[in-house]
């Protein structure tokens, strides 16, 4: 007999086979899943085979995480941080400490501050003078749809009240038309241009810091939505191939190629050559991110109707269509025939009208290929286009976090969509009825990479250190089984893994540990349990002890 390398024992074991959703002992050789059963499983055990004894904990496939930015979220996180509080004076104050640290920077950069910290989620450059005025500061927001400036900033940009706004941007502005502060969208990019850009082994490093940092949630792969040059920053993909390519990189890696949306078809030929050229190891780039959208916070997501302003009436404006609808259905046909994976990001209901219609004309041209399409975010869906993602297999990339009810869901979306539109937000209970594919993902660095509180939101729609019982649309809830499916053999799915996400003989042995069995806890204390080991083809790649 063969003995197994490593075996779990005194389950329970999720499985998310649907033949066989329980176990209690599962057996690893190499880095494949050799037996899932019970106690017949433990005659595999032999004298060199390590024997992991569950005791009551549980053991689920690795989570994969479906829309992520996990090397600039890494380079983050060696930046100014202002992600862990919600208060102006102390986002300053954070401000002053970073740049008092850093004295050799010439700019001061970061990420995190919140919409709904300051009056319309629009601060101004006044209050990052007082405390930097003599350096360029240049601070992304939480959702990285928006940025905030100093004068220095906008001066060495050369913004005054003459410079007109982007086709695909905001300056926001004072009384007078002086840019005020607060940049979004596309404007962003022409401050982002100046900012130094990150060195080759910064952005290693970053990629190296998120690793751990996701393997230690039992996040076992991923597709980093966006590889290429934005904002002034240069394409991350380096990172991947270098540490794929040392062994370094540990998870697997699916990355979606940047769509430039200045540009045509005229690009797709180097989107080719850049999908030979990235691939080694765990690493492959099959997917290409077409951002058709912005977001509703900033009134930049596309609506099928105009937003409504303060007093409730109607506005001129129902956002941003990046790229033209009739290009994009050429486009993504074209794609498609060349075996892309296309990654949408559409948050309004007609971006992703607009996305199911491209879908829908490559189906129609090409035929039903194994391209595995799917639209990211899904914040406003009209009711009538639910049916068409099981129809057009499109899968619904969804982010859980986004759906509860929190200062920027209430104050800055809400009243600015009405009571119809609101309701369909997150619609992931309809989507799921309606027969669609769901994977689930975090946008990390936008929000919490931690599967374990994404599930819990989407199965209570309450975030976990919510101060209420205000339930986001409940009839949009999910249950625990599918929530974890989704995080886990759904994500796997659209990331080209059809060996992983779920446990079963022959399926590659990614697999994590939690410190207790949350499908028989009471779901308000779904977000109190810890990942204990994640493992990567058999491989232990994080312990909590």
């Amino acid at each position: 007999m063969n003995h197994a390398d490593l075996v779990f024992t005194d389950g329970p074991v999720f499985t998310a086979d649907a033949a066989r959703s329980r176990a209690t002992t599962l057996a690893v050789t190499g880095d494949r899943i050799t037996a899932v059963g019970h106690d017949e499983v433990r005659e595999l055990i032999g004298p060199d085979t390590e024997v992991v004894s569950l005791a009551g904990k549980l053991l689920i496939p690795g989570f994969q995480d479906s829309h992520i930015h996990a090397v600039y979220g890494g380079v983050e996180l060696g930046e100014c941080d202002l992600s862990g509080t919600t208060g102006p004076d102390e986002y300053l104050r954070l401000v002053r400490a970073f740049a008092d640290a850093h004295p050799e920077r010439a700019w001061i950069t970061g990420s995190g501050w919140s919409l709904e910290s300051f009056e319309g989620g629009l601060p101004t450059r006044q209050l990052l003078d007082s405390v930097v005025p003599d350096r360029p500061v240049y601070l992304l927001n939480r959702d990285h749809h928006g940025a905030w400036a100093n004068t220095r900033a906008l001066e060495l940009a050369g913004l005054t009240r003459d410079t007109p706004d982007p086709a695909d941007g905001r300056i926001e502005r004072e009384p007078d038309g002086t840019p005020s502060g607060t940049l979004q969208e596309g404007a962003t990019g022409l401050v982002a241009r100046l900012v130094p850009p990150t060195t080759a082994q910064e952005r290693l490093d970053g990629l190296l810091r998120a690793q751990e940092l996701l393997h230690s949630l039992g996040i076992t792969g991923w597709q980093d939505a966006l590889l290429g040059v934005f904002n002034g920053q240069p394409d991350p993909s380096d990172a991947y191939l270098t540490a794929a390519r040392s062994g370094a990189l540990t998870a697997r890696v699916n990355g979606a190629l940047w769509w430039d949306r200045d540009r045509g078809s005229e690009q797709i030929p180097e989107l080719v050559a850049r999908r030979a050229a990235l691939r080694h190891g765990r690493f492959r780039a099959d997917s290409v991110k077409i951002m058709q959208d912005g977001i509703a916070e900033n009134f930049t997501a596309a609506l099928g109707s105009p937003y409504l302003d303060g007093c409730g009436c109607a506005t001129g404006n129902s956002g941003l269509s990046f790229v033209d609808p009739a290009a994009l259905r050429e486009y993504v046909t074209e794609l498609d025939w060349l075996d892309f994976q296309v990654h949408f990001h559409a948050l309004g209901d007609r971006a992703v009208r607009e996305a199911l219609d491209a879908v829908e004309a490559a189906r129609r041209t090409n035929g039903h290929r194994a391209t595995r399409h799917h639209l990211a975010h899904l914040q406003v869906v009209d009711p009538s286009d639910l049916p068409r993602f099981a129809q057009l297999g499109a899968i619904a990339n969804i982010q859980p976090l986004w759906a509860a009810h929190e200062p920027q869901m209430d104050e800055l979306t809400i009243p600015f969509l009405g009571p119809e539109r609101a309701a369909w937000q997150y619609p992931f209970g309809s989507l799921l009825r309606a027969g669609a594919t769901l994977a689930a993902g975090s946008d990390w660095p936008v929000s919490s990479p931690d599967p374990i509180a994404g599930i819990h939101v989407a199965v209570n729609r309450l975030e976990p250190d919510a101060d209420h019982d205000r339930v986001f649309y409940p009839e949009q809830r999910l249950d625990l089984t599918t929530a974890l499916a989704a995080y886990t053999a759904g994500s796997a799915h659209l990331n080209g893994y059809d060996d992983a996400g779920t446990l079963r003989v022959g399926q590659l042995a990614d697999l994590v540990v939690l410190d207790r069995d949350i499908l028989t806890a009471p779901a308000a204390e779904i977000a109190t349990a810890r990942v204990e080991q994640t493992f990567v083809g058999g491989a232990r790649v994080y312990s909590r002890s």
